[in-house]
């Protein structure tokens, strides 16, 4: 029999977890509580890593604000690896390795599981949640799209968002787009040392890269707070920014340092009205 070009991308293990999958449908309805505008409809996706070469992420087509354990997918992170590192893999190959997915599982992962996929391979990102805040995307729709990532406005934007963001001009969802995702990802890494906190994707939205669920909870929080204010910078007549000394500084300073320490301590995500069920117990 021929082997297949890729290896599967359902994992052989069982599935994750009470505990992941029950932080991840929190984590889930908390970024796509309608009140927070950060997505709407099916917009938006999550994921966590579950083990070695696994994650589960939000299947295609569920809405994050009513997600429950039937709405997120477990895969294997390295199939979906190997078809960005084969140049030869387009579209078609991304539908035969979906439709593989969907016929073990019942559901699709969403088309940007290859982001989230990217995300993971580094090892201090441990859970990411991608929305498309209408505060920042005001920005990233706008000709200053590239300023919400290179301008740092006030101190705590550097403790919860680190020093340097990581922008990605537009391109339609898809391989393509994580190709270049991940590649733009690897350089940031090799040249800062660490992974940036936060992506910007042009005409998009944001990607939050955390160690933890109520990590990625902050860093949206505060990406949606420097979208407001670099609009209101903009309608006040211009942008003062720190310099990258000030930045520098901020970054280094041993009581921020200790701020880190404490907000890392997890904390729940925002009340968003809903109560998850535990995946756990019996119907």
């Amino acid at each position: 029999m021929t082997e297949p070009a890729h290896r599967s991308a359902v994992t052989g293990a069982p599935r994750t977890g009470a505990a992941r999958l029950t932080e991840l449908i929190e984590l889930s309805r908390s970024l796509g509580a309608p009140a927070r505008d950060l997505v709407i409809l099916a917009e938006g996706n999550t994921s966590v890593r579950t083990g070695p070469g696994r994650m589960l992420v939000k299947a295609s087509g569920s809405s994050m604000a009513v997600a429950d354990e039937h709405d997120f997918v477990e895969v294997q992170t390295e199939a979906l690896v190997a078809l960005l590192d084969d140049p030869a893999a387009g579209d078609q190959a991304v539908t035969d390795l979906y439709a593989e997915v969907e016929r073990e599982t019942g559901r699709r992962p969403s088309v940007e599981a290859f982001l989230h996929a990217a995300c993971l391979e580094v090892e201090e990102v441990d859970t990411v949640g991608h929305t498309h805040p209408v505060d920042v995307n005001t920005i990233l729709c706008s000709r200053h799209a590239e300023l919400i990532a290179t301008t740092t406005l006030f101190p705590d934007q550097v403790v919860v968002l680190g020093p340097h963001a990581l922008f990605v001009p537009y391109i339609d969802p898809g391989i393509v787009l994580a190709r270049t995702f991940r590649q733009r990802l690897a350089d940031h890494v090799e040249r800062h040392g660490r992974a940036p906190r936060i992506a910007y994707l042009a005409n998009h939205g944001i990607f939050a890269l955390g160690r933890s669920p109520s990590e990625v909870e902050r860093i949206t929080q505060m990406a949606v707070k420097v979208g407001r204010v670099l609009t209101g910078s903009l309608a006040a007549g211009g942008v003062q920014s720190l310099s990258t000394a000030d930045v520098s500084r901020i970054d280094s300073r041993s009581d921020e340092a200790f701020r880190r320490r404490v907000l890392d301590r997890d904390q729940p995500p925002a009340d968003t009205g809903h109560t998850p069920p535990d995946p756990g117990a019996s119907a």
